[in-house]
């Protein structure tokens, strides 16, 4: 049992819990996941804890933690994968209908180097503009499906 057995085939979103950025951005993508193919977790949550430690990372708020979004297929299972900022992005886009995933096919067509320079940059000040919680807000009721 790899403890992400709910998962089903479907991609894991953990983000920061604690930033509006990336609370909005959970927000977006579940009104956009028609084909219900995302689940997400905050990187706070125990839930992900040995997920993070596999691969080297802390929890958001830790001086070490991932700072950053992470998708991870087959989590748990022994083709885990996880990808981390601007490839992250590009892969959640890929997954959504309509125009999305066009937008993600463009983004990797940026070469890297770049993709990462402008995610490091929005991620560096996501906090002073968009702001930082001081809890997690918790899924509605017709969420928490979508919820570890």
């Amino acid at each position: 049992m790899s403890g992400f057995d709910e998962l089903e085939g479907r991609a894991l979103v953990v983000f920061d819990g604690h930033c509006e950025l990336c609370n909005r951005s959970v927000r977006w993508l579940l009104r956009r996941d028609q084909g219900d193919q995302l689940r997400f977790a905050a990187s706070e949550s125990e839930r992900v804890a040995e997920l993070l430690a596999r691969h080297g990372l802390g929890a958001a708020h830790a001086v070490d933690g991932p700072g950053t979004i992470l998708v991870v297929w087959d989590a748990g299972g022994p083709a885990e994968q996880v990808l981390t900022r601007s490839d992250a992005v590009a892969a959640l886009l890929l997954q959504l209908p309509g125009p999305w995933p066009a937008v993600g096919s463009i983004l990797k067509l940026i070469p890297r180097p770049l993709r990462e320079l402008g995610y490091r940059i929005v991620a560096r000040w996501r906090y002073r503009i968009w702001g930082r919680l001081e809890s997690c807000p918790l899924p509605t009721a017709a969420e928490r499906g979508w919820f570890l």
